[in-house]
């Protein structure tokens, strides 16, 4: 079984959310990190579904270039 990577990461939070993830990290007597990954893996394969900003950059510049 690998190791676990344990790097320090900031991330950033509406405050509102953050408090809601407090609030459920409360309720399963779980750390903040694990309720954020454990939020990633199970939305990890939707996410991955969402276009990149390229692929939307790039729709942008098709459409602009038809109204031409």
């Amino acid at each position: 079984m690998p190791s676990s990577d344990k790097r320090k990461q900031s991330l950033y939070f509406p405050e509102d959310m953050l408090k809601e993830i407090q609030q459920e990290a409360t309720r399963q007597d779980r750390s903040l990190s694990w309720i954020v990954q454990k939020a990633w893996k199970l939305a990890r394969k939707d996410v991955m579904k969402y276009p990149s900003v390229n692929d939307i950059a790039d729709d942008a510049d098709d459409e602009r270039g038809k109204m031409e």
